[in-house]
Formats: C-alpha cells, structure tokens, sequence
C-alpha cells in the first residue's frame, strides 16, 4: 500500500484550528480566509451565532488530537466539518482513530467528499456502526449494525471504496458491505455532531489504484494547461496607492467630470451600536485611475475596522440631474445629500426621514431602532417616474423600509410590508416607462403599491435577478438567493417555478457560461452553514455541475474576458483558490502570484476595448488585470451589464446579450 496522506497533528501547536473569531459576513464578498496554520485542512462550516472554535488541536500523554468542539446536535442540523486531500482520489483506504466525547448524536469520518452537503459517512450513531449517503437535505442509511461503544475508549474505523464496492470497519471487524456508485471520488474528513476526538488519519492506495490516479491526475492537469492556452491570462496593467484612504468592498465606479475618463470613490466606515447594524460613512475619496485625490470628505483612516463591512453603505454615483456630469448620492450623519461629482460640494440636501416607533421592524438589536432618523444602509437609483433616465432615490434601512424620492429630494412614496432584505431589484416589467420593484419576496408597482408576494415563510433575500435567460419562456423570470430557503425562479405572477433547497444560497449570476447549451445558465453560491459551494444550473433551472472550491469570498461575477459571447466567472482574486472558471467547473485563467492583494475583486471594462478587467485590492493597494493579447474575434461581443450607479454587495451579477 502507498501512503498518500497520514496526519497523527504532531504539526499542529495546540489550540484552535484557524477561525474567524466574529462569525462575521465578511466572508460572503471578500476573500477572507482564517488567520493560522491550517495544514492543508479545511473547515467549510460557519454559523454567525457561533462563539469560539470549532476545531481545537489537544494533547494527551504525547499523542496530539483534532476535536470537535460544539455540542451541534442540540443546535441545529449542521454537521460539523473537517475535510482534506484531493477530490479526484477514487479508490483509497481511509482509517481514523476516534473517541465520541459524547455519545448522544454521530461521530465519524466522511469520504469521497465533493462539498458539505455530498459525501457519504462511516461512524457511530445510537448504539450502531452507520454508513449514510448525504446529497443535500437527503440523509440515506445505507447500513447500520448493533455496535456497543462508550465516551472512554476510542475507536478505529476503516473504509475501503473500490468502484461502487464501500466496506466499512471498526476495530478491524468488517461491519458492514455496501454497493453504491452516487460518488464515485472525493476527498476525506472527519464529522462528529457533538465532541470528539480523532488521531493518526491515515489514507492510502494499493498500487494500481495509485497508478490509475496518478495517470489519471496527469492526464487532467495536461488537459487543463491546454485549455489555459485557449483563453488570455492576467497581465498586470496598473497598481494604485491608495495611501490612507483605501477601503474593502465599499467602492463605486463612475464618471464624475463629464468625460469618459472612470473614477473610484472609496467610502470608509465607522461602526455604531451593535456590530454592523449601523455604520455611518467616515469618509468619501475621489480619485482617478492614478490615485490623484480630486476630493476628499471626512478623515481618512488606516484601521482595518473603517474598512471590513459585511453591509453595504449608501452611496452611488449617478448623473441624477441629467445635467451631463456624475453626481454622488450619499447618506452621511442623518442626511441625504446629493454631491457635485467634480468638487464633492453639496448641491441639495435634507435629513434622513425620522423614524416613527413601530413594531414592525425586523433584525433590529435588541429591539429598538437605535436613532431617531433613519441610519440609511443602502441607495439604490430607480426610475419610477418615467423619465428619460433613472433619477429617482430610493434609500432603505437595514431589513425593514423603504422610502423613494425624485433628484430634487422630494417624497414620492414609502413602502413597509414584510422583510426587504439587502438590495432591491427595480425594472419595467409591464412595459409602461416606469419601473416596478422587487423586494424580498414582494413585487411593488411604480408607486409604491404591492402587487403580490411570493408563498416563502422565512428568511431574506440576498439578491435578485428579473429578465430572460430562457429562450424558450416570452416574459422575464426572477431568480433570487433567498439564504436557508434557497435558490428560486419565480415568473412574473408570484408562481414558484423552482426552488432548490442547496444550503444557505447567498450570490447569483447569469451569463452565458456553456454556449453549447441553449439560453443562459445561473450560478449560485452558499455561505452560511455550508460555505462556499458553487451550483450551476441551465436555463430551465436544472442543476448542471456542483463544486467547493475550498475557500469563501466567491464573487461568480461573470466576465467578458475573451469577447466572443462566451462568458467566465470570478470566484476570488487568490492564486490557489481563485481565478476565473468556465461553465464545467475548470480554473482556466489564474491570477500570477506577483504578490497582488485578494481581499476584494471586481469586474469592470477599464482599457475601453469591450472586454472586462479585474481589479483586485485591499486596504492599502488596487491591482487592475487585463488581458495578455488583443481581442482574438474582429468586433468584440459586449454584453447587457449592471449599471455602475447600481453598485451593491447584494446584488446579482448579469450578462445579457444586447438587443440588436
């Protein structure tokens, strides 16, 4: 046998496995891995009412443990994770050392591993050995035999799979013999629902397994290197300084002198009450492509807390006056102000709308809106009055109102009704030049009347999407990310046409990802719970390819990076983790390791040439990708985008082809 993996933990100091010790959101936009030694493991579980580490590192007479920490079977319905090696290992032997802790839910090992909710499990559960199937919400027992085993001693389980043959073990003695071809590779890792203990992981392969491995792991790598020679790769065409003014997520693009000449403004926070409920804009920064300030408001900061968010902060860039240069609409110390793009005067002004006791407020700390006017969490620019272009202002608080107002600030209407989650999506659905709205499961008119509501009980939307990726349906769709309640299509009646339960949905786009298939396909990712798993489904809303990258902060921002139609997409800007992806799944274009930052990634035409660049920054620097060769096709495809007045966190991502 041919040893590919042992870890006894001896290189582990003791203590905690790397962990985010706020359970934040960061995580859901930014690339923002655990800070420590994570020997190649990976723990894809979070939850944001979580204290402490899930993973510890102990000692015992010598001998160094992994243990779970959480008393999870009493919580929720998450099964904690530990997970390494690479998901092409088919057939292997995987032995573990465990002691349950306690006794009252499963202690185990997982293999053939593909992402936190696909994978089978060989354990201990109620007084038997147990070998299940997970495929999403499913659970299947797949064998189970009396097996007596306490909290004092520990245990060794073994698993063989060879083909869809699974022989399972415990203390050397065969337990049980299952065919079963669902996975038929994966990784391996450790799963226990209450505390426990695991040692001396081991996983090896018999000499032909190894060989048909190795052949088989050669082979994909040479084809993957042929197919990075289809597409450009990144060249490095420009760094800026962004000295002390630098931000995370928080910036906006736009035209702020009446040219075509792009400009940045960089917006740093400060936090009040209670975490990030109520951030409050500290500073705003206008800069141009070389970092020259053109004007600045508020004190910059270097603290890495005036930068790290998991909200958005209200302000966009718009030319809201139609007046021929870029405006900036921002919410700053209980006023709504609309800035001169060119100078960051104040052309209009007046005070955020007050905010009347009402206990229909959702996700409010301790259950009292902490001001009396309103601490504005996002802006949006709509155009519900039928104008030539958007110049309506709609601002909403964190989970709960909504109130819109014309460029010269004056109240068209307001709208209360349910939960709003992050970022409404607003477009003309019935054709009369003026927008409707949707808004966590609610589609409004133009007016501010409600028109319908989804039948969907809990949770928020994270983002939304309304428009036509399937050739074969005449009206738009809408597709939303609507966290524990999934990923939705819904039509233009509030009839539920899918709804796939994969986790905890958080990101979506659209773009023509596999230009073999017929229509547009829809990435989606998770974050809470199960982290970062990436779905793609065809324009019917079926599920194609399914896959963890191993790392949070997946943008799936699509991306115009050959111009001939066809469609990446951005998961983060990391050398290992990151790069852009096709519609299989595959890394076709990676960012080269010259030390760029990789907290934050955008996509953006920035060269003028119809292709996108990627822009990669953190606190401190901005790094901007093109790419390495011209256009290959004669007139560069340029897809239907987001506006840029539109920026947000929490919205989805598209590319539509353009009407001819």
């Amino acid at each position: 046998m041919i040893n590919v993996m042992h870890d006894s933990f001896r290189h582990f100091p003791i203590g905690p496995f790397p962990f985010d010790p706020k359970h934040s959101a960061i995580g859901e936009y930014h690339y923002y891995p655990s800070q420590g030694y994570h020997g190649d493991w990976h723990d894809p579980v979070v939850w944001y009412g979580w204290l402490g580490p899930t993973w510890i590192v102990t000692e015992h007479n010598g001998t160094k443990y992994m243990e779970q920490t959480r008393i999870q079977a009493a919580m929720n319905d998450f099964w904690p994770l530990l997970v390494k090696g690479d998901v092409s290992w088919q057939d292997y032997t995987f032995e573990a050392t465990v002691r349950p802790l306690s006794t009252y839910s499963h202690t185990g090992i997982v293999f053939r591993y593909q992402h936190g909710r696909r994978y089978y499990f060989l354990g201990l559960e109620n007084g038997k050995a147990v070998l299940l199937k997970r495929d999403q919400e499913e659970v299947s027992e797949l064998a189970a035999v009396d097996y007596a085993y306490d909290c004092d001693h520990s245990y060794k389980l073994k698993l063989i799979c060879s083909g869809s043959h699974i022989s399972g073990y415990v203390n050397g003695e065969l337990m049980m013999l299952v065919n079963d071809d669902s996975y038929t590779h994966g990784k391996i890792g450790l799963s226990s629902r209450m505390p426990a203990q695991y040692t001396d992981v081991n996983v090896s392969m018999d000499d032909e397994q190894h060989a048909q491995w190795m052949s088989g792991a050669k082979e994909a790598a040479l084809a993957l290197e042929g197919l990075r020679q289809e597409y450009p790769q990144p060249r490095l065409w420009k760094t800026i300084d962004l000295k002390n003014f630098g931000t995370a997520r928080e910036i906006r693009f736009g035209h702020l002198t009446g040219t075509d000449e792009l400009h940045i403004v960089l917006a740093q926070h400060q936090k009040r009450g209670h975490k990030d409920s109520y951030a409050h804009i500290s500073c705003l920064t206008a800069i141009d492509l070389d970092g020259h300030i053109l004007w600045q408001i508020g004190e910059p900061s270097t603290l890495a807390d005036h930068s790290l968010l998991s909200a958005d902060l209200p302000v966009q860039i718009c030319d809201i006056d139609m007046d021929g240069f870029g405006e900036v609409i921002v919410a700053r110390n209980f006023e709504l102000m609309i800035l001169d793009g060119r100078t960051g005067k104040v052309k209009k002004s007046i005070p955020t709308p007050r905010s009347e006791s009402d206990d229909r407020l959702y996700s409010v700390p301790f259950k009292k809106f902490a001001f009396d006017r309103i601490n504005v969490d996002s802006i949006r620019i709509c155009n519900f009055s039928g104008n030539a272009a958007p110049t309506d202002i709609l601002i909403k608080d964190r989970y709960s109102r909504v109130w819109v107002y014309d460029h010269n600030l004056t109240l068209l209407w307001t709208f209360h009704e349910g939960i709003t989650g992050h970022f409404p999506y607003t477009v003309d659905i019935d054709g009369d030049g003026k927008e409707e709205m949707f808004i966590g499961y609610h589609l409004v008119d133009h007016d501010g009347t409600l028109l319908w509501t989804l039948p969907v009980e809990t949770d928020h939307t994270d983002e939304i999407l309304i428009g036509r990726w399937d050739p074969a349906v005449k009206e738009p769709q809408i597709a939303i990310a609507s966290g524990d309640e999934g990923f939705m299509i819904a039509d233009l009646q509030g009839k539920l046409l899918h709804k796939h339960m994969i986790g905890h949905a958080q990101r979506v786009s659209i773009g023509n990802y596999r230009p073999d298939l017929e229509g547009l396909e829809l990435w989606v990712t998770t974050f809470w719970g199960y982290q970062g798993i990436l779905y793609l489904f065809n324009c019917k809303g079926e599920l194609l390819h399914q896959f963890e990258p191993g790392c949070n902060g997946n943008m799936i921002t699509p991306v115009n990076w050959t111009g001939d139609g066809r469609d990446l997409v951005l998961l983060n800007g990391n050398t290992r983790f990151g790069g852009l992806v096709d519609g299989c799944g595959r890394r076709v274009v990676v960012f080269p390791d010259d030390g760029h930052p990789d907290l934050c990634a955008e996509v953006l035409d920035v060269t003028g040439d119809g292709r996108d660049e990627i822009l990669l920054w953190d606190q401190e620097r901005m790094f901007i990708y093109t790419q390495d060769q011209p256009p290959a096709v004669e007139s560069v495809v340029v897809p239907d985008k987001y506006p840029l007045y539109n920026a947000s966190n929490y919205r989805g991502e598209f590319h539509y082809p353009k009407a001819p």
